[in-house]
């Protein structure tokens, strides 16, 4: 995955609709079932003294009314992608995941 559109567009795929959000404003309603995600953290790998690789994760919540959509195993069937938590707020299924992406400069 090179970046950032790539990861919607798998994203988009696998819910089926564009209800998914890149770091939403708090004031923009979201529609159900939805994911939103954002950058959490870029590392970057050395060498040469030089920036040879930088590791990108990304922090994907997937928000759901069904409580046994099966949205939360599609997305922990993507590469690099590791489930952190799951939690209920307001009557809303939350599964958190992190996804790690290589970037060659």
């Amino acid at each position: 995955m090179a970046n950032r559109i790539d990861l919607y567009n798998l994203l988009v795929g696998i819910l089926g609709t564009r209800n998914v959000y890149y770091q939403p404003p708090e004031s923009l309603k979201l529609k159900y079932p939805c994911i939103v995600y954002n950058r959490r953290n870029i590392s970057n790998v050395d060498a040469n003294n030089d920036v040879y690789l930088q590791n990108y994760t990304y922090r994907i919540t997937v928000i759901y009314t069904d409580p046994d959509s099966d949205l939360p195993q599609k997305v922990s069937k993507i590469v690099n992608c590791r489930h952190i938590h799951q939690f209920v707020s307001d009557g809303l299924y939350h599964d958190v995941f992190d996804y790690s992406v290589n970037n060659t400069k």
